[in-house]
């Protein structure tokens, strides 16, 4: 197959992340400490309830492999060699992940940001107009906004919405600015309870709300992620009378309208430990065809 050719509104803001803003996170690195801001995954792990279960299965093994008198590399095997081998299922937005362009759509046409519908871009095999095939790598700056610290608690409550105002009050209190290409990340709390399947649920699930989105979208950054399986506070509260009903307008906001890219599941615990409000970002989705988001394993660099 081909590398796959990306057209015009394919990729968010992030695409065109300028090489001045690269340089100047880069920067950034002066201990050269980083810290992994995934947990491990595991078969049976928590998931937003709307996917499928993450499965780890053994494909081959060295008794397999004898019991079925198998020559994977051809006879002469005196030393008995042997191998292991996994198929991996799981939906791409298991653990840590970033959600494709295509992962949401909104109305009856079922859009997506760039123009993509099911009509036009929706083949048997995945979206072909917007899939993780296009998602970009993340160079750039990245800023923790620590809610949960801010407040004093270890976590937000259950279905806690966090507000602009309270996005502006800590990145004030953490002496941080938010601007423009950069990755916000936003601490609730909600993984320092993993793997409590238990203490999750019965904080799930806090996270920005409409407000908080438009503050972020007026900064111009490029993506956003939490430390919850929905990014965005659910339920979502009400909106205006006589406004539609959304369930989730955060992702209608920053995912479908502006193309900024939403994290899920990101481990936040020992950069709100250490203090670190301010790093290089690194990601690299893996660029699936037809997946509508990528696992990742992102790191914060400083």
């Amino acid at each position: 197959m081909t590398r796959p050719v990306t057209q015009p509104g394919e990729v968010g803001p992030a695409g065109d992340l300028p090489a001045e803003a690269i340089v100047a996170a880069s920067r950034l690195v002066r201990l050269g400490r980083h810290y992994s801001l995934a947990v491990p995954r595991y078969r049976g792990m928590p998931l937003f309830p709307g996917h499928p279960t993450f499965e780890v299965l053994s494909f081959r093994t060295p008794h397999g492999i004898t019991v079925a008198a198998e020559e994977p590399w051809g006879p002469g095997n005196d030393v008995q060699l042997g191998y292991m081998s996994e198929l991996i299922m799981g939906t791409a937005h298991s653990g840590a992940h970033v959600d494709a362009l295509a992962h949401m759509t909104i109305g009856p046409e079922a859009r997506w940001y760039g123009g993509g519908n099911t009509s036009d871009h929706l083949g048997d095999f995945g979206p072909t107009y917007g899939d993780a095939a296009k998602l970009p790598p993340m160079f750039t700056r990245g800023v923790l906004l620590d809610v949960a610290g801010s407040q004093g608690v270890a976590c937000l409550s259950m279905g806690q919405p966090i507000t602009a105002d309270e996005l502006a009050a800590t990145a004030r209190a953490q002496g941080v600015d938010v601007r423009p290409w950069d990755v916000v990340l936003i601490r609730t709390g909600y993984l320092s309870l993993w793997p409590d399947v238990e203490k999750m649920r019965a904080h799930r699930t806090p996270g920005p709300d409409i407000s908080a989105a438009e503050w972020l979208r007026d900064r111009r950054i490029i993506a956003t992620g939490t430390d919850t399986e929905t990014y965005e506070v659910q339920p979502a509260p009400p909106g205006p009378p006589g406004q539609p009903s959304n369930p989730q307008p955060v992702h209608a906001k920053l995912l479908i309208e502006h193309g900024i890219y939403l994290m899920e599941s990101i481990y936040l615990e020992d950069l709100a430990r250490d203090q670190v409000y301010e790093f290089l970002f690194v990601a690299a989705p893996l660029k699936i065809t037809g997946a509508t988001g990528s696992m990742i394993d992102p790191l914060a660099v400083i």
